[in-house]
C-alpha cells in the first residue's frame, strides 16, 4: 500500500460534516473552518455564539456547538442556528444509530434530546459520568465510577449492574456491553436488559411485549411495582404482587373494588375494612359499603348509609339494635332519620329530657302527650318552655336511588385489566396498522362492493365478546346480504319503522352505553419543570426532588432543612383551590405570572412565585433597621432568611439578576459580620480575643452607619486595652466617615491621646496593613496569598481545613464544593 501523507493544521474539535469535508474550531480567530481532505480551508463561518468553545458531530452539514450554558444546532451551509437547548457544560455527545436521538454528557448530568434538540430530558447523577452508548432498541446505557446504568428517552433511569473498576463503553448490542478498561483492554460484560426493555415497552405502548414479560415472570421486586404505580399502571402492578396488604393498596388505587374486597377478607382488620368502605362509597357500591361497616360494627355510618339509600326497613332494625345496646343517642338518631315522632318522644321522656319532649309533642300536634308532660314539669317546679309555633316536621329526604348501587357508566376494560383478568384475549387487541379504521368500526364501514362474501360470513368480530359486535350475528340470523351491514352513505332516507327494533338499534344501544374516558393531559405543574433550570419554578411545581438536585448542582446546597418552608410556601402559593360540587374535593388551579389574553389555548404561564426582588429589598431595609437597633441575633436570622429566599427566587431581566447577586453579597457580608459580633460578646473574660473580633468586625462591608458604630466600639475597646496605635487607626477611619459632631469630637480626643502614647501593649493577631478576609468558621484572618476555600451558595470564605463542612453563614452550602452558579432567570439560559 502507498504511504499516506499525514497533514497537520491548527484548530480544535475536528468533526466531519460531509464525506470529504470536516470542520475545526479556531478559538483564536473565533471561526469555524470547513476543510477538505488536503487540509485546505474551503469555507469560514462565525460561531453562533460568542462563548462557543467546542463543536461536535451532528450529521451531514450540521454541527453541535457548545456554548457557556447551552448547546446550539448549527447549519454550516446556511450559517444559521437551527435549534438550541440549555444544558450544563457538555463533554461528550453520543448519537443513536439512526440519528434520531442524541445524548449529551456533562460532568454530573446527561441530556437526551431528539434530532432537533426538542423533547429534552435531563438525568442527574451525583457521581461523575464516565461514558455512554446507545443500544439497538433506543435506550442509552452509560457508566459512572461504579455502576452501569440506563436512561430512557422519557428521562427514567436505573441501575443495570455494579462495577468493580470503571469501564468506558464503545458499543451495546443485545445483552452484551463492549467496553475498554483503564488498561486499554477490550472487555465484554453481560447485562440483564429485561428491566429497561419492560419500561421501554410500556412507554412505547407495546402492550403485547409487556404482557409476554409479565407472564414469563422475569420481573419482580418493589422497584418495578413502584414504577408501575408511578406511571399509572396499578392494575399491572397488581399482577406482580402476592402480599395482601400491597394488593389491597394497589386495588384501591386502580379502583378495583372486587380485588380490594378479597384482600380485605384475607387481612380482616378494622382499618382495612374502614378504608374499603370509604372507597366503595366513593364508587357508589352500597353493598360493599354495608358489608364493610358491618365488619367494623360502625353503627352510626350504617344508619346514615341506610338513610341516603332509603332503606327504612333496615333503619328500623338499626333502631332496635341501638335499643338493645342501650345507645340512647343512636336510638334518637335512628328515630330522627325515620321521622318517627312517637319514638323520639318516648326516647326523650325515658332519658329525662322533659322540656325537649314537651317541645317535640307540642310542635307536632300531640296535645295529649304535651299536656301530660306539662303536668310533670309543673309538679317538678320546672319552667314550661314556650312554643313559637313555627316548627315543622323533619322528614327524611327521598333518596335518588332506592336500595341499589349507584348507576355507573359502562367503561371498557383497559388492555392489562382485560387480558390479565382473562376476559379478553391479547390477540383481540392486535390489529394491522393499515386496517385500524375497519377493525375499530367492524362491518359498519363495509360498502358491500362484492368479493369474498364467504370469508366475511366466517369472520369473527373481535369485539363480539364485549357485546359490541354485529347484532345479526348475535341474533343468529345466519344471513347477511349486505343491505344493512354498514353505514349507507348513499341513501339518506330514514325508514319509517326506525324505532321498530331494526338490526342497527342494538348496535347503537351497545355503543351508547360505552363511555371512553378522556386521556389525561400534561399537568401545568409538570410543564413548569420540563424546560426550566430555575430551582424556584421546580419548587413551585411541587417537584421538590428536582429542585434540590438543581440547587445542589448550581449552588452546592447539601442542607435543605432551612429551605423546607420556602419550598412549601412556593408550592402552595402557585395554586388556588376552588370548591365545586358539594361533597366533592376542591379543584386546584395553577396561578401563572405575566398572563395575557393573547396567549394560545393550552399554553400555560410560568408559576407566580411567593418571593420577589422588591419584597426582599423591603426585608433588607427591615434587617438594616434591626441591626441599627443592636438586635444582632434577630438581624442575623433576617439576613440568613434573605439568602434562603434567593435560592428559590425568580426574576425576569439581566439587570435584576445583577441586583440579586448584589443582594446576596450584602446579606452574606452582614451575616458574617453579625456572627463575628455575636461571637465577640461570648469573650467577656478574654479581652484579647474580644479585641481581635472587634477589629475584624470593622473590616466587613457594611453601610456607613453600621461601619461607624463598629469603629466606635473597636476604638473604645482598644483604647481600654492600651493598644493606642491601633485605636488611633480606628479613630482616623471613623473621622473619614464624617460622623455626627459629638462622635467626631470624641474620636478627635481619643486620637490626640493615642498619638501621645503611640504604642500597643497587647500583641494581637491583627494586621490592618495586610489585606485579609475573616474565616466564617474559625473567625481568624485569611491574609492575601493564603490558600482558602469558599461556600458555593453564599460566597463566604474559609480556611482550607473547613473544606467539606456545611457553611455556618447560610446553613445551606458545602464548603469547597463545585457548583455552576446561581440561576434565577430564564435570561441566563439564552
Amino acid at each position: 500500500a502507498e504511504p499516506v501523507d499525514p497533514r497537520r493544521g491548527v484548530g480544535s474539535s475536528a468533526v466531519f460534516v460531509a464525506r470529504n469535508r470536516f470542520a475545526t474550531l479556531d478559538k483564536g480567530a473565533h471561526e469555524i473552518h470547513i476543510k477538505n481532505l488536503k487540509d485546505e480551508v474551503t469555507k469560514r463561518c462565525t460561531p453562533p455564539d460568542a462563548t462557543c468553545d467546542g463543536i461536535f458531530y451532528a450529521g451531514t452539514g450540521t454541527l453541535l456547538c457548545r456554548c457557556e450554558d447551552k448547546m446550539i444546532l448549527y447549519d454550516v451551509q446556511q450559517r444559521s442556528t437551527m435549534a438550541e437547548l440549555a444544558t450544563p457544560s457538555v463533554k461528550y455527545v453520543v448519537w443513536s444509530s439512526d440519528m434520531s436521538l442524541v445524548a449529551m454528557l456533562s460532568k454530573h448530568a446527561i441530556v437526551i434530546a431528539n434530532r432537533k434538540l426538542g423533547q429534552a430530558v435531563t438525568v442527574h447523577e451525583t457521581i461523575r459520568v464516565k461514558s455512554g452508548a446507545w443500544d439497538d432498541s433506543g435506550v442509552f446505557v452509560y457508566t459512572t465510577l461504579n455502576h452501569i446504568k440506563y436512561a430512557l428517552p422519557n428521562g427514567d433511569s436505573g441501575i443495570i449492574r455494579t462495577l468493580d473498576t470503571p469501564v468506558y463503553l464503545t458499543k451495546v448490542f443485545g445483552g452484551v456491553v463492549y467496553c475498554l478498561d483503564r488498561d486499554g483492554r477490550n472487555r465484554q460484560i453481560q447485562i440483564d436488559t429485561s428491566e429497561y426493555m419492560f419500561k421501554l415497552a410500556l412507554i412505547q405502548r407495546k402492550y403485547d411485549q409487556v404482557l409476554a414479560m409479565i407472564k414469563s415472570g422475569a420481573l419482580c421486586g418493589q422497584s418495578i411495582i413502584a414504577y408501575l404505580q408511578n406511571k399509572g399502571f396499578p392494575e399491572v402492578a397488581l399482577h406482580f404482587v402476592k402480599d395482601e396488604r400491597t394488593r389491597f393498596d394497589l386495588a384501591i388505587e386502580c379502583g378495583n373494588i372486587e380485588v380490594a374486597l378479597a384482600a380485605a377478607q384475607e387481612l380482616d382488620d378494622k382499618d382495612t375494612w374502614h378504608e374499603l368502605g370509604v372507597q366503595a362509597l366513593r364508587q357508589g357500591n352500597y353493598q360493599i359499603v354495608e358489608f364493610a361497616y358491618q365488619k367494623t360494627k360502625n353503627f352510626e355510618r350504617l344508619s346514615f348509609l341506610y338513610l341516603i339509600t332509603g332503606n327504612t326497613e333496615k333503619l328500623r332494625k338499626m333502631l332496635k339494635i341501638a335499643e338493645m345496646r342501650s345507645d340512647v343517642m343512636g336510638q334518637f338518631h335512628n328515630a330522627l332519620y325515620l321521622g318517627d315522632i312517637p319514638e323520639r318522644l318516648r326516647i326523650l321522656e325515658e332519658s329525662g329530657q322533659y322540656p325537649l319532649a314537651y317541645l317535640t309533642a307540642k310542635t307536632h300536634g300531640m296535645e295529649e302527650d304535651a299536656a301530660r308532660i306539662e303536668t310533670i314539669l309543673t309538679e317538678a317546679g320546672c319552667t314550661v318552655p314556650e312554643v313559637d309555633g313555627t316548627g315543622v316536621l323533619l322528614v327524611p329526604p327521598e333518596p335518588i336511588t332506592l336500595g341499589d348501587n349507584w348507576p355507573l357508566l359502562t367503561v371498557s376494560k383497559g388492555f392489562f385489566e382485560g387480558v390479565l383478568a382473562g376476559d379478553i384475549s391479547a390477540s383481540d387487541y392486535v390489529m394491522d396498522e393499515g386496517e385500524d379504521a375497519g377493525a375499530g368500526w367492524g362491518d359498519d364501514l363495509d360498502l358491500d362492493l362484492g368479493g369474498d362474501e364467504g370469508a366475511k360470513e366466517k369472520e369473527e368480530d373481535p369485539l363480539a365478546g364485549l357485546g359490541l359486535g354485529d347484532d345479526d350475528e348475535r341474533e343468529g340470523d345466519g344471513e347477511d346480504d349486505g343491505s344493512d351491514a354498514g353505514w349507507d352513505m348513499e341513501d339518506l332516507e330514514l325508514p319509517a319503522d326506525l324505532g321498530a327494533g331494526g338490526g342497527d338499534d342494538g348496535v347503537d344501544a351497545g355503543v351508547s352505553e360505552v363511555f371512553v374516558a378522556p386521556t389525561a393531559g400534561v399537568p401545568v405543574a409538570r410543564r413548569w419543570t420540563q424546560k426550566s433550570a430555575i430551582p424556584g419554578e421546580h419548587a413551585a411545581a411541587g417537584d421538590f426532588d428536582s429542585a434540590m438536585k438543581l440547587l445542589n448542582r448550581q449552588l452546592g446546597v447539601v442542607n435543605f432543612a432551612p429551605l423546607r418552608q420556602h419550598f412549601i410556601d412556593a408550592a402552595l402559593a402557585t395554586h388556588a383551590a376552588m370548591s365545586g360540587v358539594t361533597s366533592a374535593p376542591s379543584l386546584s388551579f395553577p396561578l401563572g405570572r405575566n398572563w395575557n389574553s393573547d396567549l394560545a389555548p393550552g399554553v400555560g404561564c410560568s408559576p407566580a412565585l411567593v418571593s420577589s426582588l422588591p419584597l426582599l429589598e423591603d426585608r433588607l431595609k427591615a434587617a438594616y433597621k434591626t441591626t441599627t437597633e443592636g438586635k444582632f441575633g434577630e438581624a442575623l436570622k433576617m439576613f440568613q432568611g434573605i439568602i434562603h429566599s434567593i435560592a428559590v427566587l425568580l426574576v425576569e431581566t439581566r439587570r435584576e439578576v445583577d441586583e440579586v447577586r448584589e443582594l446576596l453579597g450584602i446579606a452574606r457580608e452582614y451575616a458574617s459580620a453579625l456572627r463575628i459580633e455575636i461571637k465577640r460578646k461570648e469573650y467577656k473574660d478574654d479581652p484579647k480575643r474580644a479585641a481581635e473580633l472587634a477589629a475584624y468586625f470593622t473590616h466587613c462591608a457594611m453601610q456607613p452607619i453600621h461601619l461607624s458604630l463598629s469603629l466606635r466600639s473597636a476604638m473604645s475597646i482598644f483604647f481600654k486595652l492600651k493598644n493606642f496605635n491601633t485605636a488611633a487607626e480606628f479613630s482616623r477611619r471613623l473621622l473619614e466617615l464624617s460622623p455626627p459632631v459629638k462622635v467626631a469630637q470624641q474620636a478627635k480626643q481619643v486620637l490626640q491621646a493615642c498619638e501621645r502614647e503611640n504604642k500597643d501593649e497587647v500583641e494581637l493577631d491583627y494586621d490592618s496593613r495586610n489585606p485579609f478576609v475573616v474565616c466564617a468558621a474559625t473567625f481568624t484572618p485569611i491574609y492575601r496569598g493564603t490558600a482558602d476555600v469558599a461556600c458555593p451558595t453564599c460566597g463566604a470564605r474559609f480556611v482550607k481545613e473547613q473544606e467539606g463542612t456545611v457553611c455556618p453563614v447560610c446553613n445551606l452550602g458545602k464548603v469547597g464544593a463545585d457548583a455552576t452558579g446561581l440561576v434565577c432567570s430564564p435570561e441566563q439560559r439564552k
